[in-house]
């Protein structure tokens, strides 16, 4: 039997500077991911519960469907456009300050939206909402790369995956259950309480970081959010509304996006993170993060209206049986992510997206007369192989990056994640626009094939030589153990 292959070629800060402390000591290790986990769960569950008040709240503040679509709309882009300017902001101030003030804005948020009796007001409240959660998204990587040792982050992250599957998981039956028995403010409101308390673990637990002295790059951080918020509005315009408004939304954010390139490619440690998209390893993992996410949005999109349009299942049936998925990933990302640190991710993810590419294939094969036992073991094949295939990758990510770019790692992590989510979603529209609902198999068909291209990706890893290369030691560190 083969021994395990360990995963130091692509951990280039496996040559920390001497005195550095590896993770945080037992037992404010605990406390430091319980605050992590807490502000994550957060901002997964407000992705998805307002979707399910969407009918509920349009209806009592007096708003039309296609207006209230901005209740979610707002709070995405918001997080889009501010997720790497955020993180740079972190490798210069330091992550715990970055995601402090992140949960204390999220917090406010919250409630701005809990006393909120119109529609802009919601809105804007949710901007707030969004601008905070893109504070702690764009963090939470590099702060567990700071809490746990190197040797157990591939256990760290699976078991962060598994806390964002769980909540995605739960957001519908959360909000369902909240609004069974008060208004939809309460849906905001339970944030509150729950922020707070979460900002107290944080200020005692979360790991100190020592920023740059580098300025941050106000031009850059606005042509980002112009590149992305135009593109994804595009996007959904050209399928959504109007092709000419679509394409001019398009034109400006593809405007914007080259003149943010020349500018960024020019910079030692741009705010897009170019210089670490020259690192094979993490170019590689993030090429592959983007397909997956895509492929994995475009079934999440496309599978509901299947369920309830061509199979007559009621939403209640769709519920139950979407909630296979994210309960396999919960499984397989843990385990993942403890093999992780002792294998390879090029093969740990080529073997779980090549489950995942199977999984896809096999419910596009599914048929109006199918039971529902039959439908759910294909839709748990599907989370057994993603959840295989994350912590691997997110591990590769993370620790492919020199340890005062940790910040920006993270943040194109979330960014990959969004991208992925937001390019599934559209093209989905496209397929329904194009041939209506019956066009889910075709669109899963197709998903199919971006998975199975996603683990060759995944396997030309392997052939990449070791790159270890050591951080500066007057960069960044963690400093001592805090309050």
């Amino acid at each position: 039997m083969l021994a395990p292959r360990a995963t130091a070629d692509e951990d280039t800060d496996a040559h920390s500077p001497p005195g550095m402390p590896d993770g945080l000591p037992v037992p404010r290790r605990y406390w430091s991911v319980a605050a992590i986990w807490l502000a994550m769960t957060m901002t997964v569950l407000d992705g998805t519960i307002a979707n399910v008040a969407l009918p509920t709240i349009a209806r009592e503040l007096h708003a039309t469907a296609a207006s209230s679509i901005w209740i979610v709309n707002a709070y995405q882009l918001a997080i889009t456009v501010t997720l790497l300017p955020l993180a740079a902001l972190g490798d210069r101030l330091g992550y715990r300050r970055v995601y402090m003030a992140g949960l204390a804005v999220f917090t406010l948020g919250s409630l701005g939206c809990a006393f909120s009796h119109s529609l802009p007001a919601l809105t804007a409240a949710r901007v707030m909402q969004g601008l905070g959660a893109g504070g702690i998204m764009s963090i939470n990587s590099a702060l567990v790369r700071f809490t746990y040792p190197k040797r157990f982050l591939g256990r760290a992250m699976g078991l962060n995956a598994l806390v964002i599957s769980v909540s995605a998981a739960i957001g519908p039956t959360v909000a369902a259950a909240i609004l069974s028995k008060w208004s939809w403010e309460w849906l905001f409101a339970i944030n509150v309480p729950v922020g707070v308390v979460a900002i107290a673990i944080a200020l005692r637990a979360l790991p100190v970081t020592v920023g740059s002295p580098r300025k941050f790059d106000w031009v850059s951080a606005l042509l980002n959010a112009a590149t992305f918020g135009f593109l994804i509005t595009g996007a959904e315009s050209v399928v959504r509304e109007s092709l000419a408004s679509g394409l001019s939304k398009l034109a400006i954010g593809a405007a914007a996006g080259a003149l943010l390139t020349y500018r960024e490619l020019r910079r030692e440690h741009p705010l897009v993170p170019f210089d670490l998209l020259r690192i094979p390893i993490f170019g590689l993992s993030i090429a592959t993060s983007v397909v997956s996410f895509t492929a994995q949005m475009m079934a999440y999109v496309g599978l509901p209206f299947y369920f309830q349009s061509v199979m007559g299942r009621t939403a209640v049936e769709t519920g139950l049986l979407m909630t296979p998925w994210p309960l396999a990933v919960g499984i397989a990302a843990p385990i993942a992510g403890r093999l992780a640190d002792r294998h390879r991710a090029g093969t740990l993810g080529a073997i779980g997206l090549a489950v995942f590419a199977t999984g896809l294939g096999l419910l596009s094969a599914i048929r109006p007369g199918a039971g529902n036992l039959d439908i759910a073991w294909r839709m748990a094949l599907c989370g057994l192989g993603f959840g295989f295939f994350q912590s691997p990758n997110n591990r590769a990510m993370v620790t492919a990056a020199p340890l005062h770019r940790s910040g920006a790692a993270g943040g194109a992590l979330a960014t990959a994640r969004l991208l992925g989510q937001t390019a599934g979603a559209v093209t989905t529209a496209l397929f329904f626009h194009l041939a209506g609902t019956h066009a889910t198999t075709t669109a899963l068909a197709t998903a199919a094939g971006l998975a199975a291209l996603a683990a060759l990706v995944s396997l030309s890893r392997l052939t990449l030589a070791p790159r270890p290369r050591p951080d500066p030691p007057d960069r960044i560190g963690t400093l001592p153990a805090g309050p």
